[in-house]
């Protein structure tokens, strides 16, 4: 170019910078993302979700952001000073449970939990099966026999001096037989353990039918008005700091092992399946309705987020840097040349 065709094409280059960077602004800037979110819509109107998108494609996307990515040791650190500050907020002593969690909505899932009888007989069947829990019934039923026969019995209680010369007779006997309350107690227990199979299956059946929905509904419901007026800070009294930062770092690894396993990969896989077995032949538009995402939501997010955010970035020259960036390459282009030398000739 000549230095007359270069003054042109910087001057040419100026007043377009200038022209973007003040349609970038105000009223006009709004009116143009408008404009925009308006064409994209009605493009969304029509293409479908598998031209824009595959299901590999998504799941690659997941694997790379979810399950690869490596996040920083100073998650959990935040997350654990973020938690703290919710557990000490002043609503915490300001609202109650009922506050957030109202009793008609606490009844819908005891409604809905009822329904899920196989899964309460599952529970109770396998909680009566347990060991531990038949070797803690064998030492309360052992207890209450030997309390019963030294202290709480109909004898003792009438007859004075029964008890003490029974309690007597059992020191004499561990004198004259050492070891004997203790082989006794040993075999007393070895009994009620072979006894207990038994009796816990009656028990499990006592306990299925004692505990019918109108029971259980009760039970829960009545729990449910004990603790509804406490607030938040009164149920988790006793939780301080340090303990709820275990708690966020242990779900912080909980995640980071679960994310990489087969279970993970299978739900989301699933998910993503459906999805596209669903939406991906139709076009976009119905997705963002079905979830709820119309012309005024995103309108509304696009004056409290894109537009201040623009502000600020054409405060800070980065609007004009980035137009100014975008033209000049045009503007020092041969085609560029070849039409300011016509101009020239015609002139």
């Amino acid at each position: 170019m000549t230095s007359k065709q270069n003054d042109l094409a910087s001057e040419l280059l100026e007043l377009h910078v200038k022209h973007e960077v003040a349609s970038l602004k105000g009223a006009k800037l709004r009116k143009f993302l408008k404009q925009e979110v308006d064409e994209l819509l009605d493009y969304a109107g029509h293409i479908t979700l598998s031209r824009v998108a595959s299901e590999n494609q998504v799941m690659e996307t997941i694997q790379r952001v979810v399950v690869n990515m490596e996040l920083d040791a100073g998650i959990p650190e935040l997350a654990g000073e973020m938690a703290t500050e919710v557990l000490n907020a002043p609503v915490q002593s300001k609202t109650t449970l009922g506050d957030i969690f109202t009793r008609e909505q606490a009844t819908g899932f005891v409604e809905e939990a009822l329904k899920l009888r196989h899964q309460r007989e599952r529970v109770i069947s396998e909680i009566m099966a347990h060991p531990v829990y038949q070797e803690l019934i064998a030492n309360v039923v052992y207890q209450g026999v030997v309390n019963y026969l030294y202290e709480d019995n109909l004898i003792t209680k009438s007859v004075p001096g029964v008890g003490s010369m029974m309690k007597f007779g059992k020191r004499m006997a561990n004198k004259a037989v050492p070891g004997l309350d203790e082989t006794f107690e040993r075999r007393f227990k070895a009994w009620l353990s072979d006894s207990l199979p038994a009796l816990i299956g009656r028990s499990e059946q006592f306990l299925l039918q004692a505990l019918s929905d109108e029971e259980v509904r009760d039970t829960v419901m009545a729990a449910w008005v004990a603790v509804e007026d406490k607030t938040l800070a009164q149920l988790h009294e006793g939780l301080g700091d340090v303990e709820l930062q275990e708690f966020v770092v242990l779900g912080y690894e909980f995640w980071l092992q679960f994310r990489k396993t087969a279970y993970f990969e299978g739900c989301t896989r699933a998910v993503v399946a459906h999805l596209f077995l669903k939406y991906g032949e139709r076009p976009l538009i119905d997705l963002l309705r079905d979830v709820g995402v119309t012309r005024e939501v995103i309108l509304s997010e696009v004056d409290a987020w894109v537009a201040p955010l623009i502000d600020v970035l054409r405060e800070e020259g980065y609007v004009e840097a980035l137009v100014r960036r975008r033209l000049s390459g045009f503007y020092k282009s041969a085609a560029a040349r070849k039409v300011l030398e016509s101009s020239a000739l015609e002139t």
